[in-house]
């Protein structure tokens, strides 16, 4: 047999876990699950209405358990080979990269700017690579950190091709190091030291500018467009502030900033209408038929990551295989032990892999890779002729631009070859067309949003997104480098990861009673059932809460009420739940450990999920309730991008006055509470119902609620406020009294 060479290797290959011993664990929870609802439902005639509760969310656990062991079946293990693909041709297809940013406060430039240099500094042609960042926030600051960025990235990005360096957010490549390495030739030590002056005083410029009002600050030329603006009230904004007008494969990336036009009475649809206006002017301007999405804090990590996707995409035997290509999203300078469960590395072990599994990942919002004529809302295999693309459907669907229309037609037709599709003209020759199709009045009458693009409706326009590209037959690729491809900070303090989260689960919920729900897309589309049961398990974080709440709460219920809801400790029935709870947690625990975290990290995920589910999620099924009810619209809520790590305190869980700590707060005030009531009754001397189970469920939910606890008597930010302890105990106190009215 003759050897492959190497146009007929694989550039990509993905094989699939034997977890047989995973698959029988998860089986077995499921079995016992069963029984334990079996078991309920004979028994329920002889008990009361703490028993019906328990059968209704012991229920509602073992559905969700079914669709957790439906996504973890088939988990994959993917592979690229990027030096294949290099040794393959050499003649790539154009990338679009989109880097967003909405708020210079909550997204500190500094951050942003290390994001595009690591991006303009990745090993692809530089005449094929376009950067757009979009501001939201229409900040001078932001533009202002941009230009200078780009005036340092012309000595930055020679450095690390000429010395290969693998680090290329320049942030983190000198955070740490005070002098150069050693083992580095004398030009190399110092052109360090030369590069880390210039990249130390572009920090000087960035941070005396941000804290100075841009009035005060000495801006001229190009800069005059920001005066007397409003961030939710200007014009559109594009300026060039790079151009390889050349076309140099090892020059320069073009780099556009870009602020769409924003007015009070417009909606501007969140992140989902910055994309589609970063789509449409890049496609009057370079038209590149694939496009890369990131937030502003997600740095690239890896220099080859174009080329790792460009395995899936030019490797794929079938297009449909390859709608889409998502890098998972991790995160640098995580907090040790993960104190606040945001760092999800378990979730993509696992969760993510068996996703990947089935019909591909999740689009998640940043770090993914698409192709233009997928999200202009091409299905798989559909043939369009130029006798199919009248000018009058063009301009109907995709708005009124003679050429955003060519553009689109050039992308869309059947036979258009990826290579030839990318538009080498100067970008800033097409300024003034990119200002008709970047204007909030664009796209009314037409499809984006709805039909196209990224779809508004939901705060989690990610998921709705990509549901709705699965949901057409598309599947998409699961890619995992390493080094990982994409770093980003997550939350270091309380309130912010409860935001994050609880945006997280309005969205979800939103999108499970849109059009484009995953039960109609596998009804009505071509999703499949499994990949829709995957979407329903983070779509349902929301509704989980009422379940996770009304099961926290019935242990108290109990022992207030001197009654039972877990068979009693001489019972042969009390195996049943006892051993889902050892075996669950011993599972749970065996996940971390085999992916290598500690063991403190698996507790601190564990207190974090019931946090969240009884706290942020909670109050994101009511927000999303009311919003479906018409009351009102939900808010996009940003994220603040915290770097903060001189804090010798960090990681210690902190509050604030928001209201989204009160429903944990009287939950661990009820548990305790009752926990007193029930110790008075027994020194009394009453014929006690409750056991030992009620105990250790108390004694669990005090576990969980650990840091509130501490937080009861801690001060200043680590303590709860009075305000959030008085409303909290009298919601504690007036549960307490409906329990003893019921009793």
């Amino acid at each position: 047999m003759a050897p492959k060479t190497p146009s007929s290797l694989p550039l990509y290959e993905i094989n699939y876990r034997k977890n047989y011993i995973s698959r029988g664990i998860e089986l077995f929870i499921l079995f016992l699950l069963f029984s334990l609802l079996a078991y309920r439902f004979l028994t329920l005639k002889f008990h009361g209405l703490q028993w019906l509760l328990a059968l209704i969310c012991e229920s509602w656990f073992t559905f969700i358990w079914i669709l957790t062991v439906s996504t973890k079946w088939n988990q994959v293990e993917p592979k690229t080979y990027p030096p294949r693909l290099l040794e393959r041709t050499w003649n790539f297809p154009a990338v679009d990269i989109f880097v967003t940013t909405a708020d210079p406060v909550l997204e500190p430039p500094l951050i942003t700017i290390n994001t595009v240099l690591s991006l303009l500094a990745v090993d692809y042609p530089a005449n094929k690579l376009a950067c757009y960042v979009s501001d939201d926030g229409a900040s001078i600051i932001t533009y202002y950190s941009l230009v200078e960025a780009s005036k340092f990235a012309k000595i930055w990005i020679p450095f690390c091709k000429k010395y290969n360096i693998s680090l290329r957010a320049p942030f983190r490549y000198f955070s740490g190091n005070s002098s150069p390495p050693q083992d580095g030739s004398k030009e190399f030590q110092q052109d360090w030291i030369r590069i880390k002056d210039e990249y130390k005083q572009l920090c000087k410029k960035i941070q005396d500018a941000s804290t100075q009002e841009p009035e005060t600050c000495d801006f001229a030329g190009d800069f005059a467009v920001f005066s007397n603006i409003q961030p939710k009230n200007h014009p559109t904004i594009i300026k060039v502030i790079l151009e390889n007008k050349e076309g140099v494969a090892d020059g320069l990336p073009h780099l556009v900033y870009i602020s769409r036009e924003k007015r009070p009475k417009h909606p501007h649809q969140f992140k989902a209408g910055a994309m589609n206006v970063l789509t449409r002017v890049s496609g009057v301007m370079t038209n590149a038929p694939f496009m890369l999405n990131v937030d502003c804090d997600m740095y690239a990590n890896n220099p080859q990551v174009i080329l790792h996707a460009m395995c899936y995409f030019l490797g794929a035997k079938d297009e449909i295989d390859c709608g889409f290509v998502q890098f998972p999203q991790f995160f640098y300078d995580g907090l040790k032990e993960d104190p606040y469960g945001n760092q999800l590395k378990v979730l993509h072990e696992y969760f993510g892999r068996g996703i990947g599994g089935i019909q591909g990942p999740f689009y998640q919002g940043s770090g993914c890779f698409h192709r233009r004529k997928v999200i202009y809302g091409l299905s798989p295999h559909e043939k369009i002729t130029a006798g199919g693309l009248k000018d009058e459907y063009i301009k109907k669907t995709y708005g009124k631009s003679e050429k955003l229309s060519t553009s689109i037609a050039k992308t869309l037709l059947e036979g258009s070859h990826i290579i030839e599709q990318f538009n080498s003209d100067s970008p800033s020759s097409f300024i003034d067309i990119a200002h008709q199709v970047g204007s909030c009045g664009f796209e009314y009458g037409t499809a984006w949003g709805q039909k196209l693009g990224w779809l508004y409706g939901s705060v989690t326009e990610d998921v709705l997104t990509g549901l709705f590209i699965q949901s057409r037959g598309w599947k998409s690729a699961y890619c995992l480098p390493d080094p990982a491809a994409f770093l980003g900070c997550a939350p270091t303090a309380g309130p912010a990861t409860m935001i994050q989260q609880k945006r997280w689960a309005t969205g979800l919920f939103e999108v499970l009673f849109n059009t484009k729900s995953p039960i109609i897309g596998t009804l009505f589309g071509k999703l499949q059932l499994r990949q829709c049961m995957a979407y329903l398990y983070v779509q349902l974080w929301a509704l989980r809460s009422i379940f996770e709440v009304c099961y926290a709460i019935l242990p108290a219920y109990c022992l207030i009420t001197n009654s039972y809801f877990l068979p009693k400790a001489n019972e042969v029935s009390i195996v049943i739940p006892t051993s889902i709870f050892i075996i669950y947690n011993l599972y749970g625990l065996s996940e971390y450990i085999r992916a290598n975290e500690p063991i403190i990290a698996w507790m601190n995920n564990q207190r974090m999920w019931r946090v969240n589910a009884m706290s942020a999620w909670l109050f994101g099924i009511l927000s999303a309730t009311i919003k479906l009810l018409g009351f009102c619209e939900t808010a996009f809520e940003i994220t603040k991008k915290d770097q903060d790590d001189t804090n010798s305190d960090i990681g210690r869980f902190t509050f604030d006055d928001s209201p989204i700590f009160v429903p944990g707060i009287a939950i661990l005030l009820l548990n305790l509470g009752a926990l007193f009531i029930g110790v008075l009754d027994f020194k009394k001397g009453i014929n006690i119902e409750w056991g030992l189970g009620e105990v250790i469920c108390i004694m669990w939910i005090v576990f969980v609620f650990w840091a509130f606890l501490k937080g009861l008597f801690a001060k200043g930010k680590y303590g709860i406020p009075t305000s959030s302890i008085l409303k909290a105990g009298a919601l504690a106190l007036l549960l307490v009294h409906l329990f003893k009215f019921k009793q």
